[in-house]
C-alpha cells in the first residue's frame, strides 16, 4: 500500500470511529474550541492523575474529519504523558504543518504524523491543529471553562 493511502486510512479510521469521543466523567478541565473559517468546534475535556499526569481525556463537537480525526489522534498521544511532554508533543506537531520541524522529531508523533502532508494545504492547517491549540491554551495559559 502507498504510504499517502495509509496515511488516509488512519486518518479515515480516527474519523469514522473516534477512541475519545464523547464525555469522560468528572474532567478537571474542559475548553471548546472553534475555527471560525469552517466551522469546526470541539469541547476538550481533560483529567489529571495525583502526578498531573493526563489521565484521561476525550472531545465532543463537530467538524470536518481532519479536525475529527486530529483532536483523537492527539489524546492518544497525551494520555498518560505529563502537562510538559503533552505541551511538547503540541509543539512538534506545530512545528509539522508548519513545515519546521525534521522527520526524526515528526516520528514522535506517532499516528499524528499522518497529518504531515497538511502542511501543503493551507486551508487545513486551522481544522488540524483546532485540538492542539485547544489542549494548548488549556495546560500552558490555564485556560478553563469548568465551574
Amino acid at each position: 500500500m502507498e504510504l499517502k493511502n495509509l496515511y488516509r486510512e488512519i486518518v479515515n479510521e480516527h474519523n469514522l470511529h473516534p477512541v475519545h469521543k464523547g464525555d469522560i466523567e468528572d474532567p478537571d478541565m474542559i475548553l471548546n474550541g472553534v475555527n471560525p473559517s469552517c466551522g469546526d468546534d470541539i469541547y476538550l475535556q481533560l483529567k489529571f492523575d495525583e502526578n498531573g499526569n493526563v489521565s484521561e481525556g476525550s472531545f465532543n463537537g463537530s467538524g470536518c474529519a481532519i479536525s475529527q480525526a486530529s483532536a483523537d489522534m492527539m489524546l492518544d498521544l497525551i494520555i498518560g504523558l505529563p502537562k510538559e511532554e503533552a505541551l511538547e508533543k503540541a509543539e512538534i506537531f506545530m512545528g509539522m504543518v508548519r513545515g519546521t520541524v525534521d522527520e526524526e522529531k515528526i516520528e514522535e508523533l506517532d499516528e499524528a504524523a499522518s497529518l504531515a502532508d497538511i502542511a501543503h494545504m493551507p486551508a487545513r492547517v486551522k481544522c488540524a491543529t483546532l485540538g492542539w491549540k485547544t489542549m494548548q491554551r488549556m495546560l500552558r495559559d490555564g485556560e478553563n471553562e469548568k465551574k
